[in-house]
């Protein structure tokens, strides 16, 4: 898959990560200071199409691991759910 020309970086990617749940913003806040660097440029381009999401939708994947129809999208829900957990682990 081809990525977008211009990712969004620094603040605009923090602020895209701010939802209107606590626990999106603490989850996607968490992924983007400790696990978004070392992301391909695929993965990060299918990240922000998650931002795209609505927050219901997030909510539904990440916490109730709802499936999404798009395999690609699966792909990094699976990447931030595997961080979330291996920070709770370290707690």
């Amino acid at each position: 898959m081809s990525t977008p020309k211009e990712l969004l970086t620094g603040s605009r990617l923090k602020w895209a990560c701010r939802r209107g749940m606590l626990e999106l913003d603490i989850l996607l806040g968490d992924f983007i200071e400790s696990d978004y660097s070392p992301l391909s440029e695929d993965d990060k381009y299918q990240f922000q199409r998650l931002l795209a999401m609505g927050d219901q939708d997030l909510y539904e994947h990440f916490m109730k691991n709802a499936l999404h129809e798009d395999i690609e999208l699966n792909r990094v829900i699976e990447i931030v759910r595997g961080a979330a957990a291996r920070r709770s682990a370290a707690l």
